[in-house]
């Protein structure tokens, strides 16, 4: 008896060790075609690249191994996404890449996700571009992440705000990695973009002649390309026809090479062929079926002999534990019921203390500053009166210190209802509050304010939100009093429990360090209302260019 299931324990044996033997060849088979499309994808060959990526995913799905799976999707993303002219959507590959990364929690195949979003937007949405170019800024505390945000964000910029760009192209450069080869590349490429765009073609070909230097890690052809043709077009627009000529000539080199149009041909021609090779697997998957079906009776009864061990072990003691279970659960919900009781105690003690300082301060208002009014209005009239009978005053000019006085009452009416006003609409969220706001200015023709927010899904505590709008508020007042802009950005984000407010004008900007902030345009008043919140405040203005103010405040 023993002897038999020996040998019974051999065969399990056997048959587990000859299903793992056959797992990790085809592990190999799908690490292989992944090198392989790596080396072709840095040889720029991206029609061999494709094709082995996709295989390289179909064995991976195949085994469920979902970080390699993971892998390959960014991998075909950006291979897809980089083709000029290609009638293929790559978003999908990206949005599972995505989907993995929140499901794992990881925070570096969020960021990366983030960036890539922008790329895939920044042509056709630049305003999306904006908010997941912020997102990442926001998400992670590396520099060297930041500083690529801050690069995109100056070219996306570079032709609607100009100002702006010119901003981030500092914040990059302060913040860039000089050991990351690409990064510093498409930095310098990035900024003589922007100077050739502003016409100063001559900082353009400076710039390029530092990116010219540097040598890429990897798709040196793509970059050449580039890097030739801004050589070609700055030489060109400076006159200067001779260095023109040449970068053209290398240019046209380096685009044959690259050889954009028949691969994009290539890679749809495969897709096509990946389509009816995948109806061709299923049905082989079919005639394959029988064979698993074995497998999957051996590993059953190996489970079923598991469980049932373990449910053998687990049974003397689930009784007790369900008993225990039952009193812990009993005593967690009277728990609950009594501080749900005492939350809607402190909630009503709450709003009844609100309401009574409310009245109180209204009738505080109405005593101190309306009822002195009132009565020296009340004498005025007498005096009126007794002028008309007896005529011993100047008539004109007790009716003019009297119309003065109505005059008064009617502003100190107006401020306490405006003041109470301000609380009804904070009432309604601060971002519709700000939005009302800017929208009504805007109906002016004076100034035009674009409002952009991201995750302001939730309201936030009610004096917090009060708060911010006193701040944004005070910020367009001084824009109105002082920048003579045209127009204003308000850029507003929520995440990671940071409120992100940056606040952009195209007015004629000033100097910081002349500014006194004890009273100087009412900024030392948000400084100190932002330092309360122990946040931060940040101010970059140049004078004829426009200011931009960038806050950040932490909630509990």
């Amino acid at each position: 008896m023993q002897k038999n299931n020996l040998q019974k324990l051999q065969i399990i044996f056997f048959l587990i060790c000859s299903f793992s033997y056959a797992q990790k060849s085809e592990l190999d088979i799908a690490y292989d075609y992944f090198q392989k499309a790596v080396k072709f994808d840095n040889e720029n060959n991206h029609f061999k690249a494709y094709e082995n990526y996709t295989k390289s995913l179909d064995i991976y799905k195949k085994l469920n191994i979902l970080d390699s799976i993971a892998k390959c999707n960014l991998e075909l993303f950006d291979l897809l996404n980089s083709q000029n002219d290609l009638n293929y959507d790559a978003k999908p590959f990206l949005d599972a890449y995505y989907q993995y990364g929140l499901q794992k929690k990881d925070s570096l195949k969020i960021l990366i996700s983030y960036f890539r979003y922008a790329e895939y937007y920044f042509d056709t949405n630049p305003k999306s571009a904006s908010n997941f170019y912020h997102k990442a800024i926001n998400y992670t505390p590396k520099q060297s992440s930041k500083a690529i945000a801050y690069a995109n964000l100056a070219l996306l910029y570079t032709q609607t705000y100009p100002d702006s760009a010119s901003f981030y192209f500092k914040k990059n450069l302060e913040l860039i990695d000089i050991t990351n080869s690409n990064a510093l590349l498409n930095s310098y490429i990035n900024y003589a973009n922007f100077f050739q765009k502003q016409g100063n073609y001559k900082e353009a070909i400076v710039q390029l002649k530092k990116a010219e230097e540097i040598e890429p890690t990897a798709y040196k052809l793509k970059y050449n390309k580039i890097l030739f043709e801004n050589f070609a077009t700055n030489y060109k627009a400076l006159g200067d026809y001779k260095n023109a000529y040449t970068y053209y000539e290398k240019y046209n080199i380096a685009n044959d090479s690259l050889n954009f149009t028949a691969q994009n041909i290539a890679i749809s021609d495969l897709d096509k062929k990946y389509q009816t090779a995948e109806k061709e697997k299923r049905i082989l998957e079919v005639v394959a079926k029988n064979k698993e079906q074995k497998k999957l009776i051996i590993w059953t009864i190996v489970s079923l002999f598991l469980i049932g061990i373990i449910s053998l072990l687990a049974l003397k003691n689930s009784s007790k534990k369900r008993k225990l279970a039952n009193q812990e659960k009993e005593l967690e919900k009277q728990k609950n019921l009594t501080l749900l009781k005492e939350q809607e105690l402190v909630i009503i003690n709450a709003m009844i203390e609100g309401q009574e300082k409310e009245r109180k301060q209204i009738a505080e208002d109405l005593h101190d500053n309306i009822g002195s009014v009132l009565a020296t209005l009340k004498l005025h009239f007498e005096n009126l009166k007794l002028n008309r009978e007896k005529k011993q005053f100047d008539q004109e000019k007790l009716y003019e210190k009297t119309e003065n006085l109505i005059d008064e009452t009617y502003k100190k009416i107006r401020g306490i209802a405006h003041a109470k006003n301000a609380g009804v609409i904070a009432n309604t969220g601060l971002l519709n509050a700000i939005q009302i706001m800017t929208q009504k200015i805007s109906e002016a023709d004076k100034i035009h304010i674009d409002v952009i927010h991201y995750g302001l899904h939730q309201r936030l505590e009610n004096s917090l939100e009060i708060t911010i709008f006193r701040i944004i508020q005070e910020l367009i007042t001084n824009v109105i009093k002082h920048a003579e802009a045209k127009n204003v950005t308000i850029n507003i984000s929520l995440y990671d429990n940071i409120v992100n407010i940056i606040f952009e004008d195209d007015g004629k900007g000033f100097d910081k360090n002349n500014v006194n902030f004890s009273n100087g345009m009412g900024l030392g008043s948000i400084e100190k209302r932002i330092t309360h919140l122990n946040g931060t405040f940040e101010i970059d203005s140049t004078i004829g260019k426009g200011t931009t103010f960038v806050l950040n405040i932490p909630i509990e």
